[in-house]
């Protein structure tokens, strides 16, 4: 059973992995197992299919390193081609990388990413599984990115997912050795030494109270298109057809394969549908026993891979097969009869890790051919801990087979609210509702289970055994219902969701939120405050709270700032849900780095939590709650002209970042560039990515250019080029070309070329302590081919590579400067390091 589909409840997870037998289903029992409903509608095709699919008995683990890894078009093959129960373990939930649709950056963008990865699981219909590593940027080895994580740590998870998804075949996207993003090759490292270890019960012996040791048959490379070419020998490697049509679903596995790659819309990575064959590629790495699959061979020879691996479950086969030859497109009711016996027999199954996920495959099938639909709603998006909810209950029965509906609870954390006894027969269009009321516990809140604890630079902080690849969080409030569908008692489990009709898109519906009735929560992450300056920053309390609600904001600082005021009343409602307050911070000689802090307190108790938003067409809408803190760093800064004008790029919050240091910043689109007056500016600033974002401003090179001779200051921010975001034309005044060029390590040296430079100097002189407590890395997308008219301001490299120049590169044009910056200031200064602020001044005032 996936752990997508079960319920989610971040206080109290739901019991996994097994389905209760029917005797033992009870509405009193909240901790019962129950099977997730599955709520997606199936056409007759999609209904065989899945019929199909229970006669299939193996599984495969896809093995990478980030969202977006992993091999689609193999992935929808595997499912649909081959019936095989099939997961992505994906190492990290790709908060390092960039976000091209908005704002959100690390454990933000984690959460997106993550969202990104269930909605194309949801297309291609396999499961996701994590572990507790993050993603830390980009690695240019393995030992980078093992030191970095913990080898142990990342070893132990991988060999919990293994044991606990029981894989006969693990596939692995990447190789062990040669050049590539050390998250990738680490992936591949910990997957073969995890195919050992899982079967070992000297490794990691606490994870054998959850799970047993277990052995999978056997390991495959799947070969990178991208590194095969035409003189490329194929011969020897093993090959599958993944661009077969599959006629019960009218499409093709390439179709499936980019309607899911197409989620990981953050990444830009919209894909195009591959028709007809395409080949994919796999080497034999490990073989647990006997001789491994030769070219030619089909990779799965020799295998048992449906019920004959257990004895006694001829039987169980021959049922089946018969429900899928009897199955009839315009009765599927009529399969019930022959479900049900197979039902019966499947209870008898020796293997119980197979029992469970079959059994809840096969009752999901049931109460698809019995037309049944399920749901709990509410009218309200969030509840409050402790407060009433009122959780509409629906069951409809939409088939000439009747279904008995004879109970219903609401879970909420550790207790049960059941329905009053039910005898009600679903049948031809019956319906029935229940409308019960539902304490929400006073201690439960809607959090991610892998951020409800701070997380270590390497690892999400996740206690629990169980949840550590658990790819999202449970239902704050779930149902159950209890039914009987071809004489089978069965018991089903659904969110409590909220719904709405949105004008353009239809319905949207998301999980019930559990919020505090107030929050706090700050405009950016952290702040820069130059010494002695007054500097705002502004908090927002908001309320979910559908009546008045009164409270006082409190904000406490490190030692050394004056915080003007300190305390704020404020009263909040329907028609005014939030108030923003702007507060003055002044940091003295003696301040030093800390958190400001902000509590809330309204119906005598205090709250320090505040919120942020994910809210994609593509994604269910989403409340992440945080500790309400933002970090302060006092620094010494001088500016030089203040005018900017910025063009943001992708996920770019470095215009908010300048004014909150005193900048006067106008966010500018495109049309102002090239229509607008832009000798109003000092400067003028483009974000990262912009030119990949805004195509049109190679052909606003001209316009740009005779802004920097009239005495301008043009600073762009790092671009990339390359087969996904070709940038075709000029940038500066002078060639220079845009590489993979980067400097992964925060810490490594970033050697002045000329220490006199004015860029190093004015008006802020720059010393060793401004290239300290950088985040992530130096920088990314260097230039190259560097015109000799430009001036390379650094020169550094990561730990054992020749030096690279074009991190920040400066030209005179006229009577102005052109910049060219792959430094990554767009984490730096939301971040709040001090000496990529006074560094950037610098560069503004050239």
């Amino acid at each position: 059973m996936s752990d997508r589909d079960v319920g989610r409840q971040t206080t109290a997870p739901l019991a996994r992995g097994a389905v209760a037998l029917a005797a033992l289903m009870t509405i009193a029992s909240p901790a019962g197992a129950a099977t997730p409903f599955d709520a997606q509608p199936l056409d007759a095709g999609a209904l065989l299919d899945r019929i199909e699919r229970l006669s299939t008995v193996g599984s495969v683990l896809y093995v990478a390193a980030h969202p977006d890894d992993e091999n689609t078009r193999l992935i929808a093959w595997l499912v649909g081609q081959r019936g095989l129960r099939t997961a992505y373990l994906s190492m990290t939930r790709g908060g390092g990388g960039q976000n091209l649709i908005g704002t959100e950056q690390a454990e933000m963008l984690g959460v997106v990413r993550t969202g990104e990865l269930l909605a194309a699981r949801g297309v291609d219909g396999a499961e996701q599984r994590f572990t507790r590593t993050r993603d830390f940027g980009y690695s240019k080895t393995p030992d980078e990115t093992l030191r970095i994580w913990g080898r142990d740590a990342a070893l132990a998870d991988v060999v919990w997912a293994i044991r606990a998804f029981r894989p006969d075949v693990i596939i692995t996207r990447f190789a062990t050795t040669g050049r590539n993003h050390g998250h990738h090759t680490a992936s591949a490292l910990l997957a073969h030494e995890a195919f050992d270890a899982a079967a070992d019960a000297k490794c990691f012996p606490e994870q054998l109270a959850h799970a047993g040791v277990w052995q999978t048959a056997r390991l495959f490379e799947n070969k990178s298109h991208w590194r095969i070419k035409p003189d490329t020998d194929t011969s020897q490697w093993l090959q599958v057809d993944v661009g077969t049509f599959d006629p019960l679903r009218g499409v093709g596995y390439g179709e499936i394969a980019a309607h899911s790659r197409t989620m990981h819309k953050s990444q830009g990575f919209g894909s195009s549908p591959q028709r007809g064959s395409v080949r994919e590629y796999l080497t034999p790495e490990k073989v647990a026993a006997g001789a491994a699959p030769k070219p030619g061979d089909d990779p799965f020879v020799g295998l048992k891979l449906d019920w004959s691996r257990f004895e006694g479950t001829a039987a169980l086969q021959k049922a089946l097969a018969e429900a899928a030859a009897e199955f009839d497109p315009r009765a599927p009711h009529a399969s019930l009869a022959k479900l049900a016996e197979a039902h019966r027999l499947m209870q008898t199954v020796p293997d119980a890790h197979w029992r469970a996920v079959k059994l809840a495959e096969l009752e999901q099938v049931m109460a698809a051919c019995a037309g049944l639909y399920l749901e709990a709603t509410v009218e309200q998006p969030a509840a409050r801990p402790g407060e009433t909810v009122k959780v509409k209950l629906s069951a409809l029965g939409r088939s000439p087979s009747a279904v008995l509906l004879t109970g219903a609870a609401v879970d909420a954390g550790d207790g049960s609210t059941p329905a009053p006894p039910l005898d009600a027969t679903l049948v031809a269009d019956g319906a029935q509702a229940i409308e019960l009321g539902v304490a929400v516990p006073a201690d439960l809140l809607t959090r991610p289970h892998w951020l409800v604890e701070r997380p270590t630079s390497a690892l999400y902080a996740i206690p629990e055994q169980t949840e550590r690849d658990r790819p999202d969080t449970p239902a704050a409030l779930s149902a159950r219902f209890n039914v009987t569908i071809g004489g089978v008692p069965l018991q089903f489990r659904v969110p409590v969701q909220f719904t709405r009709t949105d004008a353009v898109l239809g319905e949207r519906r998301h999980d019930l939120e559990i919020l505090p009735p107030v929050t706090a929560t700050f405009a950016a992450a952290g702040t820069v405050l130059p010494v002695g300056e007054t500097g705002r920053v502004r908090v927002t309390v908001h309320t979910t709270v559908d009546r008045p609600l009164k409270g006082v904001l409190s904000l406490r600082a490190p030692e050394g700032y004056k915080v003007r005021p300190a305390h704020m009343s404020f009263e909040l409602g329907p028609k005014a849900p939030e108030r923003g307050f702007d507060v003055e911070l002044t940091p003295g000689p003696k301040a030093r780095a800390g958190l400001l802090r902000a509590q809330v307190e309204t119906g005598g108790r205090m709250w320090s939590l505040q919120q942020q938003i994910v809210d994609y067409d593509h994604l269910p809408r989403r409340t992440v709650l945080s500790p309400a803190e933002m970090r302060l760093v006092p620094v010494d800064l001088k500016r030089g002209p203040t005018r900017i004008g910025y063009l943001p790029g992708p996920g770019d919050k470095v215009a908010e970042a300048l004014r909150l240091v005193g900048y006067t910043v106008e966010e500018i689109d495109v049309d102002t560039v090239a229509e607008g007056d832009l000798s109003r500016f000092d400067a003028l600033v483009t974000g990262i990515r912009a030119y990949n974002k805004h195509p049109r401003l190679v052909a606003l090179h001209d316009r740009l250019m005779a802004y920097v001779a009239g005495g301008g200051r043009l600073v762009v921010q790092y671009n990339t080029n390359n087969r996904f975001n070709p940038l075709d034309g000029p940038i500066g005044p002078h060639p220079f070309s845009i590489t993979r060029g980067r400097i992964t390590d925060e810490t490594a040296a970033l050697t002045p070329v000329d220490p006199k430079h004015a860029v190093l100097t004015t008006p802020n002189a720059l010393g060793a302590d401004d290239y300290a407590g950088w985040v992530q890395e130096r920088g990314l997308y260097f230039a190259g081919d560097i015109d000799p008219q430009y001036t390379p301001i650094f020169r550094g490299n990561d730990p054992g590579e020749d030096p690279l120049d074009g991190s920040l590169l400066v030209a005179r044009h006229g009577k102005g400067v052109f910049v060219y910056s792959g430094l990554s200031f767009f984490r730096q200064l939301p971040a709040g390091v001090p000496g990529a602020f006074r560094l950037f001044a610098n560069i503004l005032a050239l």
